[in-house]
């Protein structure tokens, strides 16, 4: 009897290799470095535990004696249909304030400069080995929108889900660390101290209800692929801006925000099965992250910086690196480096202005790579 009691609970161990061992270690890092270091703890901490659940012996939450298991059908139903990315878009859409963008609104260009970094990581990649579809998906990265970089690599390359998302909420967690090296490698204290004027226009209740709908209509025109991106991310916004619907408002920026984040962690956990994991590409996965990141910050700073040689009242060029989707710790992020340079000087709304035009180029951005991809795949 005791000894059929000790099989059966052996049995277990014995399904278990170094592989999986290696995944639980790994999986309570991220926990550490949620609870410990409180990086992006909402996402880090279910991703974590995910990758625990599904490198248990026999992956009975996700499948198991021909049965799906119930991370399996989460994954399926809300990471494969691209569910759960665009209802986070919807929460984000509602969280956004574009006001300060209708303010500057030339702080638009800067979430267009500092997204070619994705492009840049894409070119990088397709030399150290991946396919065309898998380095698109790696450079979308450095967008640091999380919801977009799900989205693009569940059509392009679901195998990996895993590596991809751990790296980017991961480096998204680090914009505190990674950006200041970089842009003070690019200025000078001079160009740090440069104050900028202070912008307070009234904003018209038509404009802010008006521009989620324009956006939607003529981004779709220019890029259709892009539709359920821009679309669900403009409805949030619209849902807010419209002062009729407080409570759905309140909703989509607490409940649905909170409730969508909780399943896709621990959905995307579940991705990272020892198998897809453990490769010399999640290595790769991590160099050209970090690498996307750093080149989106540096060309958004660069660009500032171009743009100051034509105006009269300069800008301060760390407001470049504000272009990346980081938002809202971009903008925090470079308003502590202005306030170390000076501490009398506020440049956070205009900051602010460009990270917001960060969320929109991001989401441009992850369009353009899901249109031009099937097409130079067609035509290589």
């Amino acid at each position: 009897m005791l000894e059929v009691i000790l099989e059966f609970f052996s049995n277990g161990l014995l399904a278990l290799g170094w592989q999986q061992f290696v995944m639980f270690a790994i999986g309570g890092i991220l926990i550490w470095l949620a609870i410990a270091k409180d990086y992006e703890p909402m996402l880090l901490l279910p991703i974590g535990f995910g990758a625990i659940l599904v490198n248990l012996p026999f992956e009975i939450v996700w499948h198991h004696d021909g049965i799906d298991g119930a991370l399996k059908i989460l994954f399926e139903a809300g990471i494969m249909t691209e569910l759960f990315p665009l209802l986070i878009f919807i929460a984000v859409g509602a969280m956004i304030d574009f006001r300060p963008l209708f303010q500057r609104p030339w702080m638009m260009f800067f979430g267009a400069a500092a997204h070619f970094g994705i492009f840049f990581t894409i070119i990088l990649a397709g030399m150290l080995g991946f396919d065309l579809k898998e380095a698109a998906c790696i450079g979308v990265i450095g967008a640091a929108d999380g919801p977009t970089t799900i989205y693009i690599t569940s059509r392009f390359a679901r195998h990996l889900m895993g590596p991809i998302t751990v790296v980017a909420y991961s480096y998204m967690s680090l914009v505190p660390i990674i950006q200041p090296p970089v842009i003070r490698a690019l200025t000078t204290k001079k160009e740090r101290l440069i104050r900028m004027e202070a912008v307070d226009r009234y904003i018209p209740s038509i404009v802010v209800i008006s521009f989620p709908i324009l956006v939607t209509i003529l981004a779709s025109l220019l890029v259709p692929i892009a539709a359920p991106l821009i679309g669900f991310l403009m409805f949030g916004n619209l849902i807010r801006e419209c002062a009729v619907l407080e409570k759905l408002s309140k909703t989509a920026q607490n409940e649905l925000s909170n409730l969508v984040t909780l399943l896709l962690g621990i959905t995307v956990g579940a991705s990272m099965r020892a198998e897809f994991f453990l490769q010399f590409s999640t290595i790769y996965i991590m160099f050209l992250g970090m690498v996307a990141f750093v080149v989106n910050s540096a060309f958004g700073v660069i660009f500032a910086k171009i743009l100051n040689l034509f105006l009269r009242k300069k800008m301060n060029p760390m407001i470049g690196a504000c272009g990346i989707s980081a938002f809202p710790m971009s903008s925090r992020v470079i308003q502590k480096m202005a306030l170390k340079e000076d501490p009398t000087n506020i440049i956070l709304m205009h900051a602010v202005s460009a990270n917001v035009s960060g969320q929109i180029g991001s989401v441009v951005a992850g369009g353009l790579v899901l249109a031009l991809v099937p097409v130079l795949m067609q035509a290589l």
